[in-house]
């Protein structure tokens, strides 16, 4: 029985399908950006179900039995870190955001590469939000390409770290999240962040796409509140 329900030649077909005039050469350097990515997406699913064995009590020994590794490498592994109250949908966006860091051949996270990675969660409020101001997913991608740094030169290996105002979009999003009153960090709250974050490449898109902070927050608000009373009738 296998653990999961794809098989590498699923990854062969689908990466055949999508570049189906790349030479050997892109189909390993495209074939290591989605390694990974599923290594990133690998890495957020045991961090989940950490953070709901320490909910039930468990002890770092005990989870670290559980994991194969110490009790100390399990607790600097997966400590509480800034991701840890993000959804599944948030997290998926922010591997999407270091996945195009990666594809970009950048060497750092921006604000526009958070931006993308919105985008490219569909099921996501952020998604909805910004194609309702937009009212094209073309006209925001258009204006996030307009917005990214020359490609690098190298293929990137390894971490690749978040720039300051990345950062600073990110600690916005838990603050936009504790304001509302919400006790968890969805694509909503991001977008929020990514509208604070100074003078930095999303912000500056979402304003000329014509988002202002009061108004989303506001939107964000009414959002929940109204898909929370509907949960309520079901």
């Amino acid at each position: 029985m296998s653990p999961l329900d794809i098989s590498l030649a699923d990854l062969i077909a689908r990466l055949d399908e999508e570049l189906p005039a790349a030479d050997e050469l892109a189909r390993i350097s495209e074939a290591r950006l989605r390694a990974q990515t599923l290594s990133d997406l690998g890495d957020q699913l045991i961090d989940h179900y950490v953070s709901k064995a320490k909910q039930t009590g468990a002890s770092w020994t005990e989870i670290g039995d559980a994991i194969g590794v110490s009790k100390q490498a399990a607790q600097q592994r997966h400590a509480p870190g800034p991701f840890e109250r993000y959804t599944n949908l948030n997290r998926h966006s922010i591997v999407l955001a270091q996945e195009a860091a990666r594809t970009y051949r950048h060497d750092s996270i921006g604000t526009e590469h958070l931006l993308l990675g919105l985008l490219g969660e569909p099921q996501g409020l952020a998604y909805e939000l910004l194609l309702a101001k937009s009212e094209s997913e073309r006209r925001v991608r258009d204006a996030i390409e307009a917005a990214m740094p020359p490609a690098g030169e190298k293929a990137l290996r390894g971490h690749i770290p978040f720039r300051p105002e990345s950062k600073e979009a990110i600690e916005q999003a838990r603050g936009a999240a504790a304001g509302l009153g919400h006790d968890w960090v969805g694509t909503e709250h991001t977008l929020l962040g990514l509208i604070r974050a100074g003078d930095s490449p999303a912000a500056r898109i979402l304003r000329d796409l014509g988002f202002t902070w009061d108004e989303l927050r506001e939107t964000v608000r009414t959002e929940i509140a109204e898909r929370s009373a509907a949960r309520e009738k079901e």
